[in-house]
């Protein structure tokens, strides 16, 4: 499925038809206020409207192929749809702290239950999650490693034109020295070869240590000491985990949910003795060099970082294996499941949701059925 609402043809590019954006996210970023001295122009709403005309008028957006102008126009039309959830006043001044991560989550979740392709979804959340990075990246205290991370995921001249239009699309004092900000992370992508590819590293296992300890150097080739390969699952419930185990991977299980059966935990009661047990089992495995695969939804970043910086401290290699089919298929395959989990539970377990990229394991592989 495509991006439920309209981009607006280069052609006729000042023709957005305002009036059919009636979703439910417009009333509130319209009644959310902004820093006047940063948004001069008000509101959230007024504010967005201003960097999706801006964005459409730059040259470089209108010589995009549709499918990328689509792209960069959904970010920008919902590049701020967390700011009236995250907008809080302190000594009189309107903030907005973590809407550009919080937006990502949010986008994900909406665009996962409208059924738009889970690529083309995650671009949109990844030019979201760092829309803000290009106004300040160069003078970060090491940005080489912070643009290499964002490329993993975004597009650095998709970001960039994004970034742009966020500029323009407001009053502000400092409105030149964001642009200028914008045209230095362009041209260091540019010089980093990551414009529009990711950061290139030697091998998987030296972009694996270089994101672990951003003081290595990016350009050496680490030598590959890894002793055994551990597997770590990641996807919602229902999205067939355990299926795509039994047919493709003959390895040692840690299952979670097995776990919680053999000591008699249920899902929703504290969970410390089953990740204590897990990782023990775990810790045997790789203390005999024996590669394992463990077996859980591990949804988010963080849930991911426990068990992989466990592998890396005994010298495994981490793959990572990611499924995901589309929501219908998925409620349809969690009932079938012995243990369902609640539709809501569900919902809830989206808005957390975080599907893992390069730069958190030796490799990742997306498993996508993109059928009905």
């Amino acid at each position: 499925m495509k991006f439920p609402y309209r981009c607006p043809d280069p052609a006729d590019a000042a023709a957005i038809d305002w009036a059919s954006f009636d979703a439910p996210w417009v009333a509130p970023m319209a009644a959310c206020p902004q820093d006047p001295e940063h948004h001069g122009e008000g509101d959230v709403w007024t504010h967005t409207k201003m960097v999706c005309e801006a964005l459409v008028g730059l040259p470089a957006w209108r010589a995009l192929a549709p499918g990328q102008r689509e792209l960069v126009f959904a970010a920008a039309l919902l590049h701020d749809i967390a700011k009236p959830v995250c907008t809080t006043i302190e000594d009189g001044k309107i903030r907005q702290p973590g809407h550009s991560p919080r937006g990502a989550s949010m986008v994900r979740a909406m665009l996962w239950r409208e059924g738009v392709d889970p690529r083309r979804r995650e671009a949109i959340a990844a030019l979201i999650r760092y829309h803000q990075l290009p106004f300040f990246l160069i003078d970060a205290p090491d940005p080489t490693h912070r643009l290499a991370a964002l490329s993993q995921t975004a597009r650095c001249d998709h970001l960039a034109l994004l970034t742009r239009a966020d500029a323009l699309g407001r009053i502000c004092r400092d409105l030149q020295r964001l642009l200028d900000n914008i045209d230095l992370f362009t041209e260091l992508a540019a010089e980093h070869g990551c414009l529009q590819t990711p950061y290139q590293f030697p091998s998987d296992h030296s972009r694996f240590l270089y994101f672990r300890d951003p003081h290595r150097d990016p350009h050496h080739h680490a030598f590959d000491d890894t002793r055994c390969e551990v597997v770590v699952m990641s996807g919602l419930p229902g999205s067939g985990k355990d299926h795509w185990i039994r047919h493709n991977l003959d390895l040692p299980e840690i299952s979670l949910d097995g776990l919680r059966e053999a000591l008699d935990v249920a899902p929703t009661d504290p969970q410390g003795a089953v990740i204590q047990a897990a990782r023990e089992r775990a810790r045997e495995h790789l203390r005999r060099g024996q590669g394992f695969v463990w077996n859980a939804t591990n949804l988010g970043r963080d849930m991911r970082k426990r068990i992989i910086d466990l592998c890396a401290a005994y010298g495994a290699r981490v793959r990572i294996v990611y499924l995901e089919v589309p929501r219908r298929r998925l409620l349809q395959q969690n009932r079938a499941r012995a243990d369902v989990v609640p539709e809501q539970v569900l919902d809830r377990m989206a808005r957390i949701w975080e599907p893992p990229d390069h730069t958190e394991a030796h490799q990742v592989d997306w498993i996508l059925d993109d059928s009905p």
